[in-house]
């Protein structure tokens, strides 16, 4: 169909029914994080659509010529009556509708259902339901989109040259938290931070930065944020009102020893040392090089083998300037995504605090399915939530079957009886049962090495810091370094992640109790 007028119709209704689709896509109610990031990309999707068709509308209403013949044609026949035009224009109708069915059959219908669904279509197995596509944008440190991985990152901050200190991950993070008034990585030497390493390793972290800002935020104009930070930072830079650092690197020409050197004709390479020059003239490739060039008829050029690299400086300055704009472009991203950050290291320390069996069980979580609650809107669920309430007034530990336990066992077994332990950092322990249990916990082995104590059977029943740091050098007295050597050596962890040292394995293994 070749009407712009038809066509123009046809955009208006498309735009509006995107439209009516946005409101109720944005309506919904997110209860989960995956919901909510659900929606926000099909709604980032209808933008995009709205976005063309508008562009596309715009450039037919700018075609006047087209809209004027077009008119002209519809409403100035040849003759009084003539109804030429309007049957060429029913055919043209009728054999687009017949080539093109699947517009008469409601693609677009189908296309704004697509975006609008919410589960499973009727008829479809949910052994065989699509993967999420969104879910398939994160990596699994990531967790769709609630946390950062900057591990690649990481080791490439580690691995440039001439630093300083190398940092662990979560120093890392603090570096990367840090940032203030535009300012990144002020603690990498000024050799650092010229080098083209750095200028690599900036690039890289904007450039995930800015993707992973776009998966999780996707309804965000992050691109015009961009160019405006961009436009600011080149403006900054012509003016030479940019940080002090940058401010005198930009303002020396080259690095020294770089301006000029000892050239080589032949393998066309400049040498920065006379002893460098002199070790590759015996090398395969320089021969080669020379017997090339004896063949070419080319002249061999600067033959006296002095040679100014005149590019060298404008090089150095693109890659200075290239590497301040990028730590402007990350040290704005980074103020943006300081929540994202912020949870990353809480969840990094928290997993570096988890046993194996723990860490597992956590992944088995997260990998089965979330159900969203429903509310029928009737006070149904509202019902089921009173019912499921347990009724436990002396608040009773709750058994295997997720009820109160029996108030005569409870007696029984002490566990009204509170015990508190000073190098637990004063965790209460109810009942005795419990309590004689914990010391062969890893909350207690924790406590005790940092106490810098072994958690040997000599401090059993000490629950105070400081009797704990007398027995130790009552011990020490009465020459027992031996078995304080011996025993903090090495320690072993059960099936339960619980933590011993060698020496208490061994003997609770032997009789049978692990």
């Amino acid at each position: 169909m070749d009407s712009i007028i038809e066509t123009q119709r046809q955009a208006h209704e498309e735009i509006e029914r995107y439209e009516i689709a946005l409101y109720s896509l944005l309506s919904r109610s997110q209860l989960t994080h995956e919901v909510r990031l659900q929606t926000e990309h099909k709604a980032a999707q209808v933008l995009s659509r709205i976005s063309s068709r508008v562009a596309s509308l715009k450039a037919h209403y700018d075609d006047e010529d087209a809209r004027k013949a077009e008119i002209d044609a519809l409403t100035a026949p040849a003759q009084p009556g003539d109804l030429s035009e309007f049957y060429a224009r029913l055919v043209k109708i009728q054999d687009h509708y017949n080539k093109y069915p699947d517009v008469a059959a409601g693609a677009f219908e189908l296309e704004l259902a697509a975006l609008l669904e919410e589960g499973n279509q009727d008829g479809i197995d949910e052994e065989f339901e699509a993967e999420d596509s969104v879910s398939l944008m994160f990596s699994g440190e990531e967790a769709y989109g609630k946390y950062v991985d900057l591990y690649a990152n990481h080791t490439a901050y580690n691995n440039l040259k001439n630093i300083t200190k190398r940092l662990p991950y979560l120093q890392y993070l603090d570096v990367l938290l840090a940032t203030q008034n535009g300012t990144l990585h002020n603690e990498l030497p000024e050799q650092t931070r010229t080098s083209k390493e750095y200028e690599a390793y900036i690039r890289n972290l904007h450039d995930y930065l800015l993707s992973l800002f776009k998966r999780t935020q996707p309804l965000v104009d992050i691109d015009s944020k961009h160019q405006e930070d961009e436009a600011e930072f080149l403006k900054k830079w012509e003016a030479g009102e940019l940080d002090a650092d940058w401010e005198v690197q930009s303002c020396k020409r080259v690095p020294s020893g770089e301006a000029e050197g000892i050239w080589c004709a032949a393998c066309q390479k400049g040498y920065s040392k006379q002893t460098v020059y002199d070790a590759h003239l015996t090398s395969k490739k320089h021969v080669k090089a020379i017997v090339k060039q004896a063949a070419s008829s080319d002249p061999p050029q600067n033959p006296n083998g002095v040679h100014a690299f005149p590019n060298d400086a404008n090089l150095w300055r693109s890659r200075l300037r290239n590497a301040a704009l990028f730590t402007h472009l990350v040290a704005s991203l980074l103020v943006m995504l300081t929540p994202t950050i912020n949870e990353s290291k809480s969840n990094v320390e928290r997993r570096f605090s988890l046993t194996a069996r723990e860490r597992e069980q956590e992944l088995l979580e997260q990998s089965k399915p979330t159900v969203a609650p429903t509310n029928n809107g009737d006070g149904a669920g509202e019902e089921e939530e009173e019912e499921e309430r347990i009724y436990n007034p002396l608040k009773l530990p709750l058994g295997w079957d997720g009820k109160p336990i029996p108030y005569w066992l409870y007696k029984l077994h002490g566990l009204g009886v509170e015990y508190r332990c000073e190098i637990c950092s004063d965790h209460v322990y109810m009942g005795r049962k419990n309590f004689d249990r914990h010391f062969q916990e890893s909350r207690h082995a924790f406590g005790m090495r940092a106490l810098g104590l072994p958690n040997t059977k000599h401090f059993h029943e000490i629950t105070r810091i400081e009797d704990a740091l007398s027995l130790a050098e009552k011990l020490k007295r009465e020459g027992r370094h031996e078995i304080f050597e011996q025993e903090t050596m090495e320690e072993l962890e059960d099936d339960e992640g619980n933590v011993y040292n060698k020496k208490t394995y061994e003997d609770l293994k032997k009789q049978g109790l692990i």
